[in-house]
């Protein structure tokens, strides 16, 4: 399909700049619906990327979602004459600001545990049953009853 350079310029740029592109998949859309740009032609332009390896796509629910990959970037760098410094938003790190130190309350050296006081009590063998006590399961599952 012919695009104009402006629209293809328009549509790069766009890409370039989020690093990601969503189109509905209507053809006959007059323009995108962030871009100034006939629907048809936003969608060929990444369809012809895809083909190149330069734009990985997922379609879901009627929405094409268009990633950029490693080489596309270096693509429209090239293609759009940017310097090497510039890259697309999602290619940036967020700087996370530090967590502040809290403090928290009744020590703070993890998540609260209840005292275990209580199950020394349970753990004592005095009242348990004999030694030689052999509960028998006869009748129960496969075979005859030992003995």
């Amino acid at each position: 399909m012919i695009i104009t350079k402006q629209n293809r310029r328009t549509i790069y740029e766009n890409l370039f700049k989020e690093g990601v592109l969503v189109a509905k998949k209507d053809y006959n859309a007059p323009k995108h619906e962030e871009l100034e740009v006939p629907n048809l032609q936003v969608i060929k332009a990444m369809q012809s990327l895809t083909s190149r390896g330069f734009v990985k796509t997922q379609f879901s629910w009627q929405w094409y979602y268009y990633v950029l990959t490693p080489e596309g970037v270096e693509y429209l760098r090239e293609w759009l004459h940017l310097p090497n410094e510039i890259v697309p938003s999602t290619h940036k790190r967020a700087a996370r600001p530090p967590r502040p130190a809290t403090v928290r309350p009744g020590g703070g050296d993890g998540a609260y545990r209840a005292p275990r006081g209580d199950r020394d009590d349970y753990r004592k063998k005095e009242g348990g049953a004999p030694g030689d006590y052999r509960p028998s399961f006869a009748g129960v599952g496969r075979g005859a009853p030992r003995e």
